[in-house]
């Protein structure tokens, strides 16, 4: 921002004052807003998923978000953004599935395993349909991968990805990961091959190719990348980037409501038991005390649920000895998803 000086008038006096700074701070949280909910954004190629939070944060003004799962800049597809309460229900998005559509492509390994890495080994075959097709079961199921050199992972305290990008030699140790389902959906060309991979939490697309290419003695390294699937989350979920600022200028005109991009923040919350409870209950919960299960309509359920009253979304909790013991209440006031946003195709 610019300065406030102005000419022709007795300077005004700094305020060294670190209370001041403080409560200048808190007027700048207070102009943004409590918007709380998913937006599933279509990221484009090129932008990391923080500047992704970022934007979003923008657009809808919003005093909290965060995303539930990297997406690297090289890639494009599914990126649940969490606004506000919603944040509370990052992890059970993180744990879901994840489907990804990618492209080897064939002859070069390169150290970051996709197409912006330094290339370090090269070959002249080429694998065949076949080959490919009978390499696929060692690929499913549970299996031990070694993450790629330029991941997040920390190694003493450093991510694995600047330790690399310094010349230090990285080295990870395997780990069991799970891959759902793996299939060759084409083969445009002898030097590229086109796969759809429905895996879980912590495996890295880049490693696979980078294993079958190994295997197949051909080398190989990603050349394109989508997700299309993130926990509960699918592609009529996803919004594109330009869309989504369309909605926000139209909204800043009173020709519609930013609600309308919103999925409700129990869409997180789709694999989980409801609960519903009376509103003296409720009361209770919210205050942060248990609530006892008591009559013949106790609830038979045990575990975490979600608690909701009068279909509004109320807490997380766990269910056991007789009593609903709450774990994250959630305060939804303020900017939440139109009505009707339940119901997904």
């Amino acid at each position: 921002m610019g300065g406030n000086s102005q000419p022709h008038q007795e300077p005004r006096r700094v305020n060294n004052d670190p209370r001041a700074k403080q409560q200048k701070g808190n007027q700048v949280r207070r102009d943004r807003r409590d918007v709380h909910g998913w937006v599933v954004l279509d990221k484009p190629i090129g932008m990391t998923s923080t500047q992704a939070v970022a934007v979003l944060k923008r657009l809808f003004n919003a005093k909290r978000a965060g995303h539930a799962g990297t997406l690297d800049p090289l890639a494009s597809g599914g990126l649940p953004i969490a606004l506000g309460e919603a944040t509370k229900t990052v992890p059970f998005v993180m744990d879901g599935r994840k489907r990804y559509q990618f492209t080897v492509c064939w002859g070069e390994e390169r150290d970051t395993d996709d197409i912006e890495g330094r290339v370090t080994a090269t070959s002249d075959q080429r694998p065949t349909r076949e080959a490919i097709l009978a390499l696929l079961p060692r690929f499913t199921g549970v299996i031990e991968q070694i993450p790629p050199r330029y991941s997040a992972i920390k190694v003493q305290g450093e991510r694995a990805y600047d330790l690399a990008r310094d010349g230090e030699v990285v080295e990870l140790a395997p780990r069991p990961v799970e891959i759902h389902h793996l299939t060759l959906v084409d083969q445009p060309d002898n030097d590229r091959a086109v796969f759809e991979a429905e895996c879980g939490k912590g495996t890295y697309v880049r490693a696979l190719a980078r294993d079958m290419g190994r295997i197949l003695g051909t080398y190989g390294h990603i050349c394109a990348l989508r997700r299309t699937l993130v926990g509960p989350f699918g592609e009529n979920d996803m919004i594109p980037l330009d869309q989504l600022e369309a909605l926000c200028d139209r909204a800043a005109s009173g020709e519609g409501s930013l609600a309308d991009a919103l999925l409700p923040v129990e869409t997180a919350l789709d694999d989980i038991p409801a609960l519903a409870v009376t509103r003296a209950d409720a009361a209770r919960l919210h205050r942060g005390q248990a609530v006892l299960l008591r009559g013949r309509d106790a609830p038979t359920c045990s575990g975490t649920v979600y608690v909701t009253v009068a279909g509004r979304l109320l807490a997380l909790a766990e269910v056991g000895n007789g009593e609903i013991i709450p774990k994250r209440v959630f305060n939804l006031t303020g900017l939440t998803a139109s009505p009707g946003r339940n119901e997904r195709n």
